[in-house]
């Protein structure tokens, strides 16, 4: 017993002594040791600070606390304070702030549809999840009725549009069907396209189109908006003035670089705010859901309306190398279909028409999707299939003032690419031309050029767009301009038309066209809206190579086959302009002014105004013509029509 007390005691005391505790309780000892030292510390920092500093301390130990609450906060009080700016504005001269006013509701509701859709939007989805099952047992039947109804609502507008209009729109029509025949005819997968895609995205630019170009209400809104564009772009003459005061008036390029420069900075804002990636995102998708693309195509193809086709990847950057080929081929017709928001910029500084630019480069986002996906079919599964497995980078700028400083250096890099690119490409056009006509002057025909050779190789496909036979020629070189140069260039000689147009010359000068129709006009300015070039392909290449090395040979296999589909893109948004679009020639105006002075006998405008005008009396009407108002006061200008026109089917025995 005695032994065994002695053992116990012996062993307690072992226990007790340091020199036998084990490795890790040495270890706790010494943590704690230290953070007992690391707390006497600070307690004697906290000591030796001010009060000052002890209570700024506290004051953001609270504000940390209470961060959402006085977000909140601020936000109510910067929406009582809109509230009572729109009030008091509305209040004052309501048609001066209906603009403001519209703009707020439009905000508003889509703040509170967001907020609504993140908070009850997976509640919603569940509630209707008996209704969805209902549509998708019965999908096939509803898809093929739906498509046959819009089908005949469309052949049937165009009939009654047309015994209206005339012929000109069937034209189109009919130059439409022709592209896509074409396209499904050589692609790469045939039979294995999807109808969806391709007749909601049709559809989707025929009703966008429709309400543009044939509402009042949708003209309007779009010629407002691009007025307010072309007033906002004007601004960069405030510091374009200041650096190039001796030369903005003369050289056309020093007023479209200050342009380029001020877009692409505000772009870079509306990027860091974070307004642009959720526009691109609603865009993406809605054709997501209607076309039935992939999530990462449809953005793409949604940033291509503001973007190039170059940064437009970029939007996708983390998924490029998980894309299909068929999606990789659509990413890069879309780049090809479309035209960056600042090089629009530049376009309208060259009066082209903003409000068709407009329209132009949104209805080109649908028709390039529906034209790769038909050229080159899904054979694949797609690695992203929901639409929020997509995210969007909002830049890297740290606040406002470094995102529009990143934008303007960016455009640097933008502004020296075209520079060098009009200097190559329009000395390389007149070496060609000279070329040609020295080649053309040993074969007595020393007015070849190349400009000539390609109004003859790309006529046909201005004449199913809908263009007259007289402008056809005109149209084709612009498109080859576009084509095998650039679509800057081709700009810049379209701007060269309009300009001569609306100073009122004679349109002829030695048998040569000066200009051409506003018709003409319009459907060249939807064909040549995208960057379908042989110098974007290479850039598109190598742009997106960069981004997947891993998928060069993919890229590569990809090129030659999108930059078709994007060409053919722009052209169907010219077919269905041709088709929608109706110009406002202001004959009432023509006929009695300028028509009566002008010794012009084949302009388009005076055979148009002259058949509208003989259109619009009876026979009763002609006999006991009199002076009235717009076209019920031209005898005098019937009597014009009657003798200078060539048209044969006037009965001008009536008047003359």
């Amino acid at each position: 017993m005695e032994l065994d007390e002695i053992e116990k005691t012996s062993r307690k005391r072992g226990e007790d002594n340091n020199a036998f505790k084990s490795e890790e309780q040495i270890y706790m000892d010494v943590d704690s040791a230290a953070n007992i030292t690391e707390d006497a510390h600070k307690k004697t920092e906290q000591h030796n600070k001010s009060f000052p500093e002890r209570k700024m301390e506290a004051f953001q130990g609270y504000l940390a606390e209470h961060k959402d609450q006085i977000h909140l906060i601020i936000y109510l009080v910067l929406a009582a304070g809109l509230v009572a700016i729109v009030i008091t504005a509305c209040l004052l001269n309501f048609n001066r702030a209906f603009v403001l006013l519209v703009i707020s509701l439009v905000t508003v509701f889509f703040l509170v549809w967001d907020w609504m859709m993140e908070r009850y939007g997976d509640r919603v989805w569940e509630e209707l999840s008996s209704t969805r099952d209902l549509l998708s047992r019965n999908w096939f039947w509803i898809r093929w009725i739906m498509y046959m109804l819009l089908l005949v609502a469309m052949v049937c507008w165009l009939a009654l549009d047309t015994a209206q209009q005339g012929t000109r729109q069937v034209v189109s029509f009919f130059g439409l069907l022709l592209l896509i025949f074409l396209m499904l005819l050589f692609s790469k997968h045939p039979f294995r396209w999807c109808w969806q895609t391709l007749l909601c995205g049709i559809g989707l630019q025929f009703v966008f189109g429709l309400l543009i170009l044939r509402t009042t209400f949708g003209l309007g809104g779009l010629e407002w908006v691009g007025k307010q564009v072309e007033s906002f772009l004007s601004f960069s003459d405030v510091g374009s003035k200041f650096v190039f005061v001796p030369i903005t008036k003369t050289t056309t390029f020093f007023q479209v670089m200050p342009i380029l420069v001020f877009l692409s900075s505000v772009i870079s804002i509306l990027y860091y705010i974070g307004f642009m990636p959720w526009l691109i995102h609603k865009i993406g998708f809605i054709m997501q859901v209607t076309m039935g693309t992939s999530p990462a195509e449809s953005m793409a193809a949604a940033g291509n309306i503001f973007l190039g086709h170059t940064e437009s990847p970029l939007l996708i950057r983390p998924y490029i190398s998980g894309l299909t080929r068929s999606e990789i081929h659509a990413v890069m017709t879309g780049g090809f279909a479309g035209v960056s928001g600042t090089i629009l910029g530049a376009y309208i500084s060259f009066g082209v028409e903003a409000t068709h630019l407009l329209t132009a480069s949104v209805m080109s986002a649908p028709a390039s999707l529906a034209i790769a996906k038909m050229f080159w079919p899904e054979t694949e599964t797609p690695s992203a299939t929901a639409s929020h497995a997509i995210k969007i980078d909002h830049g890297e700028s740290k606040n406002v003032l470094e995102a529009a400083s990143q934008g303007a250096s960016c455009a640097v890099g933008l502004v020296a690419n075209i520079v060098v690119n009009l200097i190559a490409f329009l000395a390389l056009l007149a070496f060609l031309d000279a070329a040609f006509s020295w080649l053309g002057g040993m074969l007595d025909c020393p007015q070849l050029s190349f400009s000539l050779i390609c109004s003859y190789v790309f006529m046909p496909l201005s004449l199913i767009m809908g263009v007259s036979w007289e402008d056809s020629f005109i149209v084709a070189e612009l498109i080859g301009m576009k084509t095998i140069i650039n679509e800057f260039v081709a700009y810049q000689k379209l701007s060269e038309f309009i300009s001569r147009r609306k100073a009122g010359g004679p349109e002829y000068v030695d048998n040569v066209k000066q200009y051409i129709s506003v018709h003409s006009e319009t459907i060249a300015t939807y064909a040549l809206c995208g960057f379908s070039n042989l110098a974007s392909l290479g850039m598109s290449i190598g742009a997106l190579s960069s981004l997947a090395p891993d998928r060069r040979a993919d890229i590569s296999s990809c090129a030659f086959r999108s930059l078709i589909a994007g060409s053919v893109s722009c052209f169907m948004t010219a077919c269905i302009a041709g088709m929608l679009y109706i110009p406002d020639l202001q004959c009432s105006r023509f006929l009695s002014t300028e028509f009566i002075n002008t010794n012009v006998t084949n302009s388009s405008q005076l055979v148009t105004c002259c058949t509208q005008l003989y259109n619009s009396v009876t026979a009763h009407e002609l006999l006991n013509m009199t002076i009235g108002e717009g076209f019920n006061q031209s005898s005098l200008s019937l009597q014009h029509c009657c003798t200078l026109t060539p048209l044969t089917h006037f009965n001008c025995s009536l008047v003359l």
